[in-house]
């Protein structure tokens, strides 16, 4: 059974993964809008693994016979000044969502919650990636600057990517 300090943590992290998958979600429709479908697309596959994290941790809460308590999800932005500010938005988000793992982290570490940190090794594995992922595509966008063929590039190479199930959610 879970600690209860542990379960609410948890329970919390749920919602800002669902709150994270949302502002993807409105970043695509922005993208979309102003004339870039590739990076739209590239925010579509940011909103699945958002939901992925969330469903993870909900899987999780249920098989240490924890009580999920989700919870509305708070508004988020949906205008930009331009692609660059949405990346950098996007980077700010990611910077603070790896916060909130690590909060987390030490959490399962002061309730002495073994199961709960080695299962959380995974996302803090994942905000690595997504921290990367943010920095190398405003190193792009800064390359570029207002290189229309460039951005035109980049924007199809970001229509490219496909959504992956993570790890923890296969066979579930």
């Amino acid at each position: 059974m879970l600690n209860k300090r542990v379960e609410e943590a948890i329970n919390a992290q749920i919602n800002a993964e669902m709150w994270s998958a949302y502002l993807y979600l409105s970043m695509s429709a922005w993208c979309h809008a102003n004339g870039n479908p590739g990076f739209g697309k590239w925010f579509e596959v940011q909103f699945q693994e958002e939901q992925d994290h969330a469903k993870i941790l909900f899987n999780y809460i249920i098989s240490r016979a924890g009580a999920v308590e989700l919870k509305a999800i708070d508004e988020v932005p949906t205008q930009w000044n331009n692609l660059l500010d949405v990346l950098e938005s996007t980077l700010a988000h990611e910077q603070k969502v790896t916060s909130l793992i690590n909060n987390l982290y030490a959490i399962a570490q002061e309730e002495k919650d073994y199961a709960t940190s080695s299962m959380l090794q995974w996302f803090i594995d994942e905000q690595v990636e997504e921290e990367e992922n943010a920095q190398n595509i405003i190193d792009n966008l800064k390359m570029i600057k207002d290189n229309g063929y460039g951005l035109y590039m980049l924007d199809k190479e970001l229509g490219t990517r496909t959504y992956t199930q993570a790890s923890p959610l296969a066979g579930k």
